[in-house]
């Protein structure tokens, strides 16, 4: 390795981590930030219309509200553990992402959505009358009041923190976060007035039914429409990182409530026929996950590239290898691979360990914007430390070695 290819190497890294945002922080105290005061006063307007709308029906089924929000807690959970794992590139701050969850669950849900959807319902009663009004109320509001609500808090967290939210992957992920405040808010919404039919004679039995049917529909429903509409903003409005695209930002948008419009609208075109009904929303779903798996590799790749561009220094220098960084900066097939390279079982655990070093290693380089900080040398020296072989296991005795004594002495 040469000088200049290295020299070469870590200015590509420090442009691409001053592109990429990745690294740096958010400023939650922005008061000459209009787009900052919005976000505080829609939120706390939206928490105080929550609780006041929730008062008189929590004190009645109190227990219900509960368990409908122990279940979609767990639900909650489950999510954030699984955008953990899709977000390995550059994550995103956790305060970014509860602020999305909170805009989405409190501020588009109680503010937006509940006061739109009811000036609409009034708007079509008149307008098409009460049969036609019911049947197609739900798909002529929700799709544009809720869409909307939704991507006006991930428009606001763009410019609340213009240094982190740069990238249509950015957008995806905390379109993705508002959609999943949303659908938990409106889930425990559903399960209490769901708990009040039947005169609320079993307010439990009553509600576990719709908390069930939310649940199960969770992943094709909220999360995904605003996932897919959060990237349409990034593009439409365009970033340092992200070059505007007015064309694939408006269509991702319009995918994204042309989906809503068709899960809502499954009533109204099967004309209430079971089976058709069944088979519609098997295809609305099959439909609405292939468009978010397509987004996402679509909105990843520059993430990808950013990776393998942080830590190409990282091979020059010896500290990975080729191997490594192919499969530290690419997808599942990279990573699968590099796992069945190994020579066994431990091997595969060695190599995970090492991925996730490696992880923490970039996490390190890119809050230090690519400088050399003790925390840096710390993580490359942990990373050092479990070598690029694991102990040793193939039989006991008094020759097994280790890479770090490879003649077994301590």
């Amino acid at each position: 390795m040469s000088d200049v290819d290295r020299a070469d190497a870590l200015a590509l890294r420090r442009q691409s981590l001053e592109t990429s945002g990745w690294g740096n922080r958010v400023r939650w105290w922005q008061p000459r930030n209009a787009c900052w005061w919005l976000f505080v006063l829609v939120l706390a307007y939206g928490l105080y219309r929550m609780l006041d709308i929730l008062d008189t029906t929590v004190r009645a089924f109190g227990s219900t509200l509960g368990l409908s929000a122990l279940i979609f807690g767990a639900y909650g959970l489950l999510f954030w553990w699984f955008t953990t794992v899709i977000d390995r590139y550059s994550p995103q701050p956790v305060s970014l992402r509860v602020a999305a969850f909170a805009w989405g669950g409190i501020a588009a849900t109680w503010v937006i959505a509940v006061s739109a959807n009811d000036a609409l319902r009034g708007l079509y009663l008149k307008l098409l009358g009460q049969q036609a009004a019911d049947v197609w109320w739900a798909p002529l509001s929700a799709p544009f009041t809720e869409e909307l609500g939704k991507g006006a808090g991930v428009l606001l967290l763009l410019f609340i923190a213009p240094t982190v939210v740069r990238t249509a992957y950015d957008g995806f992920v905390l379109g993705a976060f508002a959609g999943l405040g949303f659908q938990i808010f409106e889930d425990v919404l559903y399960a209490l007035n769901s708990a009040q039919t039947q005169f609320g004679s079993d307010p439990i039995g009553n509600s576990l039914g719709t908390v069930g049917l939310r649940v199960a529909s969770g992943f094709t429903s909220h999360i995904l429409y605003s996932a897919v509409f959060g990237a349409g903003l990034v593009y439409l409005v365009g970033t340092r990182a992200q070059r505007r695209r007015v064309g694939l930002g408006l269509g991702l948008c319009a995918a994204a409530m042309a989906l809503h419009f068709l899960w809502d609208a499954v009533g109204a075109l099967s004309g209430g026929n079971g089976p058709l009904s069944l088979v519609l929303i098997v295809v609305i779903a099959a439909v609405a996950i292939a468009t978010v798996v397509g987004v996402f590799h679509l909105t990843v790749r520059d993430e990808r590239r950013t990776m393998r561009t942080v830590m190409s220094p990282e091979v020059l220098d010896g500290t990975l290898t080729a191997e490594e960084l192919d499969a530290l900066s690419g997808g599942w097939r990279q990573r699968r691979r590099y796992r069945k390279g190994a020579a066994g079982r431990r091997d595969r655990r060695h190599r995970k360990h090492r991925l996730a070093a490696a992880h923490d290693l970039a996490d390190e380089i890119a809050a230090a914007d690519a400088r050399e900080t003790e925390r840096v040398a710390f993580a490359r020296a942990e990373l050092a430390r479990l070598g690029r072989r694991p102990l040793v296991d193939a039989r006991p005795g008094p020759d097994r070695t280790t890479p770090e004594h490879p003649t077994g002495e301590r």
